[in-house]
């Protein structure tokens, strides 16, 4: 591997054009200097410099190392004064969370990238499996997912509650029975199982599962999962913040029940990695959006 030492004392000598200037500059001795030279002509096997008497110009070779380590000592020094100042305002956050959480963060995470043009947020919407394999493999700074994570590897924390509300057309009762469930059918997505068992389980005793009630439509999206709702099509269950997204409000008929159901939202880190502080920015901003 080639020394750094002998590619500064090259670029200086390059810059100050001189031997014995390059050695003042740099507290050495003038056969310091040249042995440096001479070392790095050897790393190389390439002469870098045409000695004339007192001066010297570069080689083809000795123009393209100067060039090349100069970005290269540029480079170097822009990370170690980037390591040595852990700027909250700069930097890549990469964050994953489940859609319903997506819909309400994602607006408030471009806003704190506005605020701050150097920060590069890196939002996805994924399952609670992915999010935990992608933080294991290094690919996420954290995440949020909604049940609780045993990996060794990552820290998990509840943060905050996120309310599962029973969605039907604008026309419906707001306490509707069962037998309204059933005419008016479900539309089911990727968690419709899920949700509804936790949620029409602990209101409606007829509930044992899903497929007790005719499917009437089946939407992967979670920003249109509404959609058909909205027309009529159906009713569905889903986390308060998607139906808070949604644009057509006037639509929808959100039922009052006995038994009000909440998931638990949980912060995963890396158990033993400490996060710069532009991540604990971007988790503030999280935090004050979820509360």
């Amino acid at each position: 591997m080639i020394n750094l030492d002998w590619l500064q004392t090259f670029c200086a000598l390059v810059e100050t054009g001189h031997f014995t200037r390059t050695a003042e500059k740099l507290a050495m001795t003038q056969p310091g200097v040249s042995q440096q030279i001479r070392k790095l002509e050897a790393h190389f096997g390439h002469p870098l410099l045409l000695r004339e008497g007192k001066k010297f110009s570069l080689t083809d070779a000795g123009e393209r190392v100067y060039h090349q380590a100069r970005r290269s000592l540029a480079d170097l020094n822009q990370l170690e004064h980037s390591l040595s100042n852990d700027n909250p305002h700069q930097g890549r956050c990469r964050v994953a969370t489940p859609g319903s959480l997506g819909l309400k963060l994602y607006p408030q995470l471009i806003a704190l990238q506005q605020r701050h043009p150097q920060l590069t947020i890196e939002h996805r919407i994924a399952p609670n499996d992915s999010i935990e394999r992608d933080l294991t493999e290094r690919r996420l700074d954290l995440g949020l997912i909604t049940r609780p994570s045993d990996l060794p590897d990552l820290r998990c924390e509840p943060i905050a509650q996120e309310a599962l509300q029973l969605i039907l057309p604008g026309a419906s009762p707001n306490r509707p029975d069962w037998e309204h469930l059933h005419q008016l059918g479900f539309i089911n997505h990727p968690d419709g199982a899920h949700h509804a068992r936790q949620l029409l389980g602990a209101n409606y005793p007829e509930f044992d599962q899903i497929d007790q009630l005719p499917q009437h439509g089946f939407c992967n999206q979670i920003g249109m999962i509404l959609t058909p709702v909205a027309a009529g099509l159906g009713f569905t269950v889903l986390p308060a913040h998607a139906v808070a997204a949604f644009d057509q409000q006037d639509k929808l008929q959100i039922a009052t029940l006995a038994n009000p159901i909440a998931e638990t939202i949980y912060l995963i880190q890396r158990r033993y990695q400490p996060q710069p502080k532009r991540i604990g920015l971007l988790l503030h901003t999280i935090n004050s959006a979820l509360h």
